[in-house]
């Protein structure tokens, strides 16, 4: 026998779902377009000739931009940072990038833009990028290039190498970061305007397709955060109530990663439950930063030191953006 009241939370729970299902739909695929047209005009190569020639400093704010809006998928973004400090590119520059990547792009601006409106989406477009930067500037004052591991990565048809292309026999390893991966790769860069356009509306339904389960398990907790879990419980543990509400959800955010795409929805429910913006925002963060996928693919990049201080960095971000939000954002927004 069913507990009293669980057809009833069932029947909202699928309400929901709906609900965010027709909102979202048609702005991720609009963001995907926006994707496939990011990766047609800024590949991989075009984006590390930009950075390869800046300084620190100015350097950053180019990186951690140009980590927005060319939202490569985490197999892609080692290829790049690979070839930007194998070209002797500093490390905190190179971490602007990294930490701008996953948390700022067009799907998270889209999304957020549908389910928290104008104001949160450019607070949290701004507080991102401007922490982007700071850390990255930070990081380029430590002196942690001897903690890039020296490898040989292949990717889109082209090895890159962070020894600045020594030979492989002198110790360094050789991988593939695009194996079994998102399908990124090469860029023609002689096709016309409306060939691009095209391969990015092709590339937007192949996208969406990949990231449909995503979407749609992130969805489906939400829903069922909001007619299954009692609102008094949730705010009981990560309510305005409990100071360490803000840095434990920083933290939690990374096993429960489904794809930035795929926490909003998740952060949706949240706020609806009465869990303040900030803390939610934290969630989202450490998300999409620190997710199991994202360290294993950058453990091949990073010895242990260095992973664990980009690790250190995402969840300070998560926490600093989100004490930010319900301290003093959000009498603004």
């Amino acid at each position: 026998m069913t507990p009293p009241g669980t057809e009833a939370a069932l029947l909202d729970s699928w309400d929901y779902f709906v609900h965010l299902a027709v909102v979202l739909t048609p702005l991720f695929i609009g963001a995907s377009f926006l994707v496939g047209l990011a990766q047609e005009y800024l590949p991989p190569e075009r984006v590390e000739e930009l950075l390869r020639a800046r300084d620190h400093g100015s350097g950053n704010v180019l990186a951690a931009g140009l980590g927005a809006v060319t939202p490569f998928c985490s197999c892609s973004t080692v290829p790049v940072l690979a070839g930007l400090l194998g070209a002797g590119a500093p490390t905190g520059m190179a971490f602007s990038f990294l930490l701008a990547s996953p948390i700022v792009n067009w799907i998270a601006v889209f999304l957020l833009l549908g389910l928290f409106g104008t104001g949160v989406t450019v607070a949290y477009v701004t507080t991102a990028l401007l922490a982007a930067v700071v850390a990255g500037l930070i990081v380029g004052t430590l002196d942690l290039d001897g903690y890039v591991k020296d490898v040989r990565i292949t990717a889109g048809g082209r090895e890159i190498a962070t020894d600045g292309g020594a030979p492989a026999s002198d110790g360094s390893t050789a991988t593939d970061a695009a194996s079994g991966c998102c399908g990124c790769g090469a860029t023609a860069t002689n096709r016309s305007h409306r060939e691009r356009v095209t391969a990015a509306g092709k590339g937007a339904l192949t996208f969406f397709g990949d990231t449909l389960p995503y979407i749609a398990v992130g969805i489906a907790i939400g829903a069922l955060i909001h007619g299954a879990v009692p609102a008094e419980l949730l705010r009981r543990v990560a309510g305005p109530g409990n100071p360490l509400a803000t840095p434990m959800a920083a933290l939690a955010g990374a096993p429960v990663y489904v794809s930035v795409s795929g926490m909003l929805p998740i952060a949706h429910s949240l706020t609806e439950a009465g869990i303040p913006i900030g803390t939610v925002i934290a969630f989202v963060i450490g998300g999409a930063g620190i997710s199991v996928p994202n360290l294993i693919l950058l453990n091949k990049l990073f010895e242990r030191r260095l992973l664990a201080i980009y690790a250190t960095t995402v969840v300070t971000i998560g926490i600093a953006i989100g004490v930010l939000f319900n301290t003093v954002l959000i009498g603004l927004l």
